[in-house]
């Protein structure tokens, strides 16, 4: 036994587990590249400065969750906890934006890590698929990145989530509130920690998942009665643009999300099988995170989705994934002569896009045929020096139990033809 394990909070991705997450991310990217998406993919970590400016110095995530660390050459860098800023980074470095072919549409998929109190739901390392449009305000991109997250949930099976909308205005109309907003803060009874975070960023506040807090917060001015008529006006296209397209959602004026980078649209995608976790993914508008990170104006939106909560959800919801076969042929040789047959039989059928596993090692008949079972295999080819001086193998249906010889030089094809 190995004295190592996974460090806590963390998980490793075993089969036949592995392959829901697989089929997770293949179905939340296969709506994003029919939709113009490039795929990104970018550092596991980027310097400690990118997610102050970016995510925000007030945020738990940069406060109190973020491994942060120090190399030999003395650079301060930051496993990443989220994937916006280093996308950004990445396109604003590349120069993406002045390709003239704006927006800049981009997919990505990866880890990411916080330091938090692990729980179902929550964990220290956790995966995402994401979709960024960097350099276009537009509400029809807000809400085509809202209705491409519901077609990938619902291509999964997902029925019980449910999309919450709200509007964080702008740079115009957002520090009248923020006023409003401090001033209500200021005359509760909060810790000294939440009134500094009132002081830096009163948003944060309504965030607070705390009981004794929310209760405070009854009452609370809201930011949607403080829209300047700019930004009632855009999110109010965003609401009919997702609304034609068939797509439900219910308004929740307190959602604020955990960054500090987000404008206008914010939206998060919730389901209530997941208890206290019920967060599966979310995003937003963030136009000026750009400038934030040194970067010209480019209004931008994107999303994260939790490959890890929506696994969860579906596990919720019973849904069972119809997850492609690992294995649909297993090939079992009995002697040398037919072990260099078979091989080259599953060789074959491999390049024909066939997925074929080998008994490999010196097992006898009983061994590879239980291994054969394991494998999930449907088909199960079965030589033995009496068969090939016939010209022949055995093909084995494992779900009939039938058992036929076929031709050698004939079994590809026959197993094409049967699994076609």
């Amino acid at each position: 036994m190995s004295t190592f394990k996974a460090p806590k909070g963390t998980y490793d991705l075993i089969p036949p587990d592995s392959a829901k997450y697989l089929a997770v991310r293949e179905a939340i990217a296969a709506p994003l590249r029919n939709s113009g998406y490039g795929y990104i993919e970018t550092p596991g970590f980027e310097s400690v400065e990118l997610f102050a400016r970016g995510v925000g110095e007030s945020t738990d995530i940069v406060t109190k969750e973020m491994y942060a660390f120090e190399t030999k050459g003395g650079d301060r860098l930051a496993l990443r906890p989220e994937g916006t800023a280093s996308v950004l980074r990445a396109a604003l470095e590349a120069n993406l934006h002045k390709a003239g072919n704006l927006p800049v549409k981009l997919w990505y998929s990866g880890s990411y890590y916080r330091y938090e109190r692990p729980q179902k739901g929550r964990y220290r390392h956790f995966s995402q698929v994401g979709a960024e449009a960097i350099g276009a305000e537009d509400p029809a991109l807000d809400a085509e990145l809202i209705i491409l997250a519901d077609q990938a949930y619902r291509s999964l099976g997902l029925r019980d989530f449910r999309i919450l909308l709200n509007s964080l205005g702008d740079k115009e109309c957002r520090p009248v509130y923020r006023a409003a907003l401090q001033d209500f803060l200021r005359g509760l009874d909060l810790d000294e920690e939440t009134l500094r975070r009132a002081d830096i960023n009163p948003l944060r506040v309504l965030d607070d998942k705390r009981d004794d807090v929310q209760k405070q917060l009854v009452g609370a001015p809201l930011l949607r009665d403080y829209l300047c008529d700019a930004c009632k006006a855009y999110h109010e296209e965003v609401r009919e643009l997702i609304t034609a397209a068939g797509v439900s959602f219910e308004d929740d004026a307190k959602l604020v999300r955990g960054l500090d980078y987000y404008t206008r649209t914010t939206f998060e995608f919730v389901h209530d099988g997941l208890g206290s976790q019920s967060a599966v993914g979310g995003g937003g508008r963030y136009d000026g995170l750009s400038e934030m990170i040194g970067g010209p104006a480019l209004p931008s939106v994107g999303w994260a989705l939790g490959v890890d909560r929506t696994v969860l959800a579906l596990e919720a919801e019973g849904v069972e994934l119809q997850l492609p076969a690992a294995t649909s042929v297993f090939a079992v040789p009995l002697g040398e002569e037919a072990r260099r047959v078979l091989f080259g039989v599953v060789s074959e059928l491999r390049r024909n896009g066939i997925a074929a596993d080998f008994s490999y090692g010196s097992k006898g008949l009983k061994g590879a045929m239980k291994n054969a079972n394991r494998s999930g295999a449907r088909y199960t080819v079965v030589a033995g020096e009496r068969d090939l001086s016939e010209g022949v193998v055995q093909l084995k249906d494992m779900e009939s139990g039938e058992q036929i010889p076929v031709g050698v030089n004939e079994i590809v094809a026959e197993l094409e033809s049967r699994l076609s």
